[in-house]
């Protein structure tokens, strides 16, 4: 199962780290939640889930988990095999 991420609830600076809530929905499902950051992590490192980014303009990108030198994990999104700042770009709430 592979979810779209809609919309983040960032806390603090506007940065991948700073992302503490995701929405989402499955486009197979029609199913929508929303998770905690670790929560997202865990299903993707632990239950090998698949979440992802789409534009408006149909451009995907894959969201990653990164495991940082120092403090907790966080997600980023991926494209083309460059880092992007697809989830930043999302609605917040």
């Amino acid at each position: 199962m592979a979810i779209q991420i809609t919309a983040v609830r960032i806390s603090g600076e506007i940065a991948h780290e700073h992302i503490v809530h995701l929405w989402w929905t499955n486009p197979a499902t029609g199913k929508t939640g929303n998770n905690s950051r670790a929560e997202i992590v865990d299903w993707i490192e632990v239950q090998n889930g698949k979440a992802y980014t789409d534009d408006a303009r149909g451009h995907r990108a894959d969201v990653l988990v990164v495991t940082p030198a120092h403090g907790e994990k966080y997600l980023r999104t991926r494209s083309d095999g460059t880092w992007t700042d697809n989830l930043l770009a999302l609605p917040r709430r």
